[in-house]
């Protein structure tokens, strides 16, 4: 049980957070903070806050528990608005999408309270975004990362480990830089590409009479690029470096197969369309071989 969540950000992360700690019993008092004040009070209205606060600083004020739930880019300014009143006691969190960014601007406004840091990513969302749109239920059942580091506090990764399996999270851990390389894999650069079809199509004379045409395939394989355009601005920006390593395999990948095309070797070609079409029947999510 916590005291006091200091929560800043109470969107759609931030909001189905507390409101998840709220119907586990897991916190008594939640305070929090939006950039938007709009935000906030909406927030309040909804019961996902209790209390208010016109700073991240005071939101932290008071508080055992504090997660960071803002866009990725803004992590760092975060951190310099809030580190005066961290203590060695209070768990920290985010919630972002890369870790290796977030761990670096740790490092460099935490310092003396880096311990009381435990990165994290849970591995879930929605198309839409806003206060309006939170979920006790979001997390249920999801996967979260820990990437702690060298002077992660023991304690601290304990207890954020057991939060978020109170919350019926699956629950691991890897560095920053693994976590980073994975995600560029499956989560990146397959919005990237859902980004880029979206932009063949529409930008085509015949584009809009293409998408009339669409069926339940295209709707399930566009389906992310309705995501928050500034989150994930952010996002491919801070793991640009795995993403552009992803997308070159992926190049590779996607030449192989028009070049088989191309040429009419529809045997070869088949051949590794059942190779994808195996890996992706046994895939099942958030399940190891």
């Amino acid at each position: 049980m916590f005291e006091q969540l200091g929560l800043i950000g109470c969107g759609l992360m931030g909001g189905s957070f507390a409101l998840a700690m709220k119907r586990a019993g897991l916190v008594k008092r939640v305070v929090g903070y939006s950039k938007s004040p709009t935000t906030t009070e909406r927030a309040r209205q909804m019961g996902v806050i209790d209390v208010e606060a016109p700073s991240a600083l005071l939101a932290v004020s008071g508080a055992d528990i504090v997660l960071i739930a803002v866009p990725v880019a803004a992590t760092e300014a975060t951190f310099r608005a809030i580190r005066h009143l961290v203590t060695a006691n209070m768990l920290v969190m985010d919630v972002g999408s890369t870790k290796r960014d977030v761990v670096e601007a740790a490092r460099r406004v935490l310092r003396d309270h880096l311990g009381s840091f435990v990165p994290a990513h849970p591995i879930a969302g929605k198309e839409v975004s806003g206060v309006e749109h939170a979920d006790p239920d979001l997390y249920h059942g999801r996967q979260v990362i820990l990437t702690p580091i060298e002077r992660t506090q023991t304690a601290h990764l304990r207890r954020a480990q057991e939060l978020w399996e109170a919350l019926g999270c699956h629950v691991q851990q890897m560095s920053p830089e693994s976590h980073d390389a994975a995600f560029a894999a499956v989560s990146h650069l397959p919005h990237m590409l859902s980004f880029a079809l979206m932009h063949a199509i529409v930008s085509q004379p015949q584009g809009q009479n293409f998408l009339t045409l669409a069926g339940p395939g295209f709707r399930d394989f566009t389906r992310i690029a309705a995501a928050d355009p500034k989150l994930w601005r952010d996002v491919l920006l801070a793991n640009r470096v795995e993403l552009i390593e992803q997308a070159k395999l992926f190049e590779r990948s996607l030449h192989q197969l028009l070049q088989l095309a191309e040429e009419g070797k529809g045997e070869q070609l088949e051949a590794l369309i059942e190779q994808a079409s195996q890996a992706r029947a046994q895939w099942h999510m958030g399940r190891k071989k």
